[in-house]
């Protein structure tokens, strides 16, 4: 049930008349099958080729209270609001046009927020289905347990038929989250979950991914299930130190999703990038900065990482290091939009 604050924030949405504008129906489409290729922001559907500039892996606001004591009623969206705001505005100001929020449900997700946010900063937002299983199992409500893979998935699809809590606003993508190693039960399910609803509405999988053992398994489930590797995203890819592993995943048509992008990690990242160039797979590349960060409980957020180093320091480290502006274009623009889109026909 909602609280009166959502309630009332959610009437305002509604009122606005961008809620019908995301009542979009879509089916996935076959690769020759004639039809609209879209992406879902907060705010509604957009042709394919109109994110521009995109960071595809970035968050607004999380709460890492765990999902039996996570509730909105612990912070207040006009903070949250005047903390974010400047941070997305200073990101258009240098170049970005389209952020992915990928604060999952039950860790702090708040499609409403996005919106506001949205709307005020000129950016395109999307947000996200699915369940975040990492931490073990911290983050998972209990229907996660109980639950079969058939089951989520009618959960999550109808978050995308529907709209997300009764707000009208629609996801952009699946997220989902598993620990290193070889998949649990739990986690198993998730992915299995996911798989489904992207074969019923066309959403690219996220997965947030510890290892490559934990990529690997993955794919391996995908296979079973009858999804094609493009159709999902090996999240904080970074951290698996085998770039063979990188290129093993590409191979298959996955995306190599290398966020963490921070004034620290430039060289690693570059040689990341560069390892995937000379592999001949730059056009199954990511790159982003998993920052943000309003974290709940601290006072005014804590220390809010901005979204600016790709564009002030990585980018132009790219250009020294020998990257042509079409092949930085290829990572900012034609990567994102080709991993977010989904190909629709009228239901």
């Amino acid at each position: 049930m909602l609280s009166p604050k959502v309630a009332l924030n959610r009437r305002r949405f509604l009122g606005s008349g961008i809620a019908a504008a995301t009542l979009v129906s879509a089916l996935p489409l076959s690769a020759d099958e004639p039809g609209d290729r879209q992406i879902m922001t907060v705010t509604g559907a957009v042709k394919h080729d109109a994110l521009g500039t995109t960071l595809p892996h970035e968050h607004v606001l999380v709460d890492f209270i765990g999902a039996d004591k996570v509730s909105r009623d612990r912070y207040d969206q006009d903070e949250v609001f005047e903390v974010g705001l400047p941070h997305l505005k200073r990101a258009g100001e240098i170049g970005c046009q389209t952020l992915v929020d990928c604060t999952p449900a039950w860790l702090g997700r708040d499609p409403l927020l996005l919106a506001r946010l949205s709307k005020a900063s000129g950016l395109k937002l999307l947000t996200n289905t699915g369940y975040y299983g990492a931490g073990q199992g911290k983050y998972l409500p209990p229907q996660a347990r109980t639950e079969d893979a058939d089951a989520l998935a009618k959960r999550w699809l109808a978050e995308w038929e529907d709209g997300i809590e009764g707000t009208g606003i629609r996801p952009g993508l699946i997220k989902i989250g598993v620990d290193a190693g070889p998949l649990t039960e739990v986690n198993r399910k998730l992915v299995q979950a996911a798989c489904r609803v992207h074969l019923k509405s066309g959403l690219t999988i996220a997965g947030h991914t510890g290892d490559g053992q934990a990529a690997l398994a993955q794919l391996e489930v995908l296979r079973q299930e009858g999804v094609a590797a493009s159709a999902w995203i090996w999240v904080h890819a970074q951290s698996e130190k085998d770039a063979d592993l990188h290129r093993q995943a590409a191979e298959r048509g996955s995306w190599i999703e290398l966020d963490g992008i921070s004034p620290t990690s430039i060289g690693q990242h570059i040689e990341l990038v560069s390892n995937l160039k000379r592999s001949g797979h730059l056009d199954r590349v990511l790159i982003s900065h998993d920052a943000g960060w309003y974290s709940v409980g601290e006072p005014r957020g804590g220390k809010f990482r901005s979204y600016e180093t790709l564009f002030t320091h990585f980018l132009p480290a790219l250009k020294e290091a020998g990257f042509t502006a079409a092949e930085i274009e290829e990572l900012t623009i034609a990567n994102p939009a080709s991993a977010l889109t989904i190909a629709v026909r009228a239901a």
